[in-house]
């Protein structure tokens, strides 16, 4: 079992965002010594990592290099320069999640190949290479759009309806996805180790901000029955599983009116959907990400107690360096718990931080996050 902690380890993170920046919070706790790079120099891991290498992680000599100063690497977002990572792992050097799982990951087109391959329930989904092809198939639809690669919190897609959608058509591979007719999105974070240990953590249920298409608010347990809930962490660890991934996998899924379980998309990393595990769950998504890339035993993903994550957005007409207005009014609330990401700067619709929210009873801590929504602004000075 390799040592991972203490001066003579080095474990590096490929992008400094405030995935990492949570990560580092959590890895500090075991005297892990990390190592990120971002292009950003006011990135938010910048102001906490023990090394901050201000560099491209699309680069591949800069990834290579990088990497060859660090004696375990992870990532905190999927576009990164997946050759360097290859490279470095045929040096000796551990890349986790792999290589070759990013490659089917970071594409939504191989993404649904992946699924239809391994009897994995989706969306039925065509492949097109331009505006052409996509508009050519629109009496076929209605479809959801998606790029290929390169989207992310809502940019990237598109609805594709009618003749009414069609200016806003992307001209590039994209993937055509079937409109489902859903009643709730719901998202499971599954880990596995390197030696092969998985561990899911309960189901949690997602609403969105109409107008930005992001989560909004984040509901913990989700309110599925308790076979949904097994039919989706069974999915979830088949597809941990078939990756062989190492390191956490988010897997966001669709009921359908019917009761179905489809799988929409998956992230191989801490994500949105595991905030809440901070202060929710006996081990965070962030721990459970440091034990798994390791290989130490996964830890325990019960939940303490219901709780809601609440994503603070930047205000609408607001563009400038942050003010957090109400932060003080929210902080009076019981069982009110803030992180913020330590963006200078905020912009309409920037993830700028969230709120988890606790309570024994998960209508009274509903209740509570609506609050903190209507009372936390994010502003420009």
């Amino acid at each position: 079992m390799r040592k991972f902690y203490g001066n003579s380890f080095k474990l590096g993170i490929l992008g400094g965002g405030q995935l990492g920046r949570m990560f580092i919070q959590e890895a500090v706790n075991y005297d892990v010594r990390v190592s990120v790079l971002d292009p950003s120099p006011d990135a938010p891991c910048s102001k906490i990592s023990h090394e901050f290498i201000c560099g491209d992680f699309k680069d591949y000599e800069s990834v290579l290099q990088f990497g060859k100063n660090c004696d375990l690497l992870t990532i905190e977002i999927e576009n990164v320069n997946v050759e360097a990572l290859k490279e470095l792992e045929s040096l000796g050097i551990p890349v986790f999640p792999q290589p070759r799982v990013l490659e089917v990951i970071k594409d939504k087109g191989l993404q649904k190949q992946f699924y239809q391959s391994n009897q994995i329930p989706t969306a039925p989904f065509e492949l097109v290479n331009s505006k052409e092809e996509a508009i050519s198939k629109l009496s076929e639809g209605p479809w959801m759009m998606k790029l290929r690669t390169g989207g992310y919190d809502g940019r990237g897609v598109c609805p594709l309806r009618n003749e009414d959608d069609l200016e806003k058509v992307f001209d590039a591979p994209s993937v055509l996805e079937k409109m489902i007719d859903f009643e709730k999105e719901i998202a499971i974070m599954v880990a596995r180790s390197e030696s092969g240990q998985v561990s899911t953590f309960p189901a949690v249920e997602m609403e969105f901000n109409p107008e930005a298409h992001l989560v909004e608010f984040l509901f913990s347990p989700a309110n599925i029955t308790s076979s949904q809930a097994t039919e989706a962490e069974n999915i979830a660890v088949k597809i941990a599983e078939k990756l062989g991934i190492v390191g956490v996998l988010a897997v966001e899924m669709f009921v359908t009116k019917q009761g179905e379980i489809l799988v929409n998309e998956i992230a191989p990393r801490p994500h949105n959907s595991g905030h809440q595990t901070i202060e929710g769950n006996v081990c965070s998504q962030y721990e459970q990400h440091l034990r798994a890339i390791t290989n130490m035993p996964l830890g325990d993903t019960s939940l303490i107690t219901p709780s809601v994550m609440v994503n603070i957005l930047g205000e609408k007409r607001y563009e400038g360096p942050v003010h957090y207005e109400g932060l003080k009014e929210i902080l009076s609330i019981p069982g009110v718990f803030v992180h913020l990401y330590g963006k200078t700067e905020t912009k309409p619709f920037r993830k700028m931080g969230h709120v988890t929210v606790i309570d024994m009873n998960l209508e009274m801590a509903k209740a509570k996050a609506r609050k903190v929504l209507s009372t936390l602004r994010v502003i420009s000075k």
